[in-house]
Order: structure tokens, then sequence, then C-alpha cells
């Protein structure tokens, strides 16, 4: 699995050039999946966020906007209830999975509860593009600035742990006063891994464990 971790999806070439060549193709010949999960579990998420999400009619974190050759819904708290069987096969034949921001504890819940998670190590050519949430889940702890819901089973900051460093999005973002380089720095030293705070116009690319800032905008590594 190859990532793209951004603060607000494809915002800017650099980052649209690092998604093409992830995917090793054009976007127009790239089919994709949205998962729009982490949305509902975040209390500024709603219906008509995630229909914006999917839809492509969301400018300020462009994803379904890009023209793929074919895009589709995969909503993860659906699979359980239809089987392994039936879904697996759409995600297989993806280039490419769009993951919505939101709520990322809750989309780690639901990663882990339909199969998600365990299903994508064994596809180590599907991309992953990750916006807000949807980047965070990837790391081994969200730090408790972004807890929103606590998952039932850990009960903690725990995430998915695919990559070695956390991520602080949205720096600077002007109507989240809470999102300064302060902020983010206080939220680095409660951690004890390696992390990165990103603005929207900044994405992480990982490949083969190894990640590389691509950016047009400001960010700052944190050590452990």
């Amino acid at each position: 699995m190859k990532l793209l971790l951004t603060s607000a999806g494809i915002k800017n070439a650099s980052i649209h050039d690092a998604l093409v060549e992830l995917l090793g193709k054009p976007i127009a010949d790239s089919h994709a999946l949205c998962i729009p999960t982490a949305g509902y579990g975040h209390p500024m998420g709603s219906p008509g966020g995630a229909w914006r999400f999917v839809a492509g009619k969301e400018p300020r974190t462009p994803m379904g906007e890009l023209g793929w050759k074919s895009l589709g819904i995969l909503e993860l708290t659906a699979l359980p209830s239809i089987g392994r069987d039936r879904w697996e096969p759409w995600v297989r034949q993806a280039d490419v999975l769009l993951v919505n921001g939101g709520d990322a504890l809750y989309l780690c819940h639901w990663m882990r509860e339909s199969g998600l998670a365990d299903l994508l190590q064994s596809l180590p050519g599907i991309v992953w593009v990750g916006l807000s949430a949807g980047s965070m889940v990837m790391a081994p702890r969200v730090g408790e600035a972004f807890v929103e819901t606590r998952p039932p089973i850990t009960g903690n900051d725990v995430a998915l742990g695919v990559v070695d460093f956390a991520i602080f999005p949205h720096l600077d973002y002007p109507d989240f006063p809470e999102n300064t380089m302060a902020c983010a720095e206080e939220w680095a030293a409660g951690l004890g891994c390696p992390a990165y705070a990103i603005d929207d116009q900044t994405a992480i690319k990982v490949v083969d464990g190894h990640p590389e800032v691509v950016s047009e905008g400001h960010w700052k590594f944190f050590g452990p």
C-alpha cells in the first residue's frame, strides 16, 4: 500500500503530481473508491458533508473532483453486514481509496471492525489518499487533542500504526484557532513518537515505509 497523507486533499500542483506518481498512470485512467465513514463520527460531520465529499462538490478539500475514470462509495459501517466475499473484490479492483476527514478514532474502529485494515496489508499496489482524519488514522496515535470518540475496545488514542509518525493537520488554519504551531508543539510533546504538523498545502507521501514531505505551504517535523 502506498500512502498520500494530506491535510486537506489535493490542494496544489505538487500534491497532484505526487498522486499521479503513486498511481503510476493518469487520474483519468484510475478507479477510485470514496470512504466517507470518518465524517459520521465527528461533531462537525453531517449527511451534507458526506454527500459533498463523494459527489466531488467540496472544492476546499478536493478529492472526488479530480476526474477519475470511475468513482464509487465504500461505507465501512455497512461492510460487516454484507460479508467480506462481497466487498473485498471492490477494494481489490480499485486503484485508490479516497478517505474523508472527521473522527480518526471512529474511522480506525470501523477499519478494524470491517476487516479493511487487515486487507490493506495484502494490497501493495493500492494508493490510500487520506484527508485530515483519513491521514491521521495511519499513525500510531492521534494525540489527546484530537480524541472525539474513544473506541470501545481500546478506549485510548491509539490508531492503526501503519506509519511510525503522527500527524497534526490544518496547521494555522484561520477557522481553527487551536491549530497554531504552539498547540502543535504541545501536542507533539505528549506523543512519544515522531510527528509532523502540516498545513493545508502540505502532504506526506509514503512508499515502502519512507516518508517524503510534499509541500507548497509550511510544516514542521517533531522528533520523538
